[in-house]
């Protein structure tokens, strides 16, 4: 196992220290995005309507946050928003899906 590098300033030290906070919060935003992500798919997978709204509804609070500090690209939020959308509305009028 390779020794642990030793920051050669403090103030390498502490933009380490900084590095791994973030790192640590952006790791969890990241997560619970996912999640809501998976439980709208699986919703729409169930075809239940009243769930798979409120899910979307929470899915996009979450990728909203997500890109207010700076996890998410907007674009790539807007992304994710636009094909759970598209999933959702396949529950809700399947014949033109």
């Amino acid at each position: 196992m390779a020794a642990k590098k030793v920051n050669k300033s403090k103030s390498a030290a502490k933009r380490h220290r900084q590095s791994e906070r973030r790192r640590a919060r952006n790791k969890a935003i990241r997560s619970h995005v996912r999640g809501a992500i998976k439980d709208v798919r699986s919703a729409v997978a169930s075809s239940d309507l009243s769930r798979s709204d409120t899910a979307l509804r929470t899915a996009e609070r979450l990728l909203g946050k997500a890109v207010t500090k700076g996890v998410l690209h907007p674009n790539a939020a807007s992304r994710h928003l636009s094909r759970l959308s598209r999933h959702v509305n396949t529950v809700r009028s399947p014949a033109r899906a």
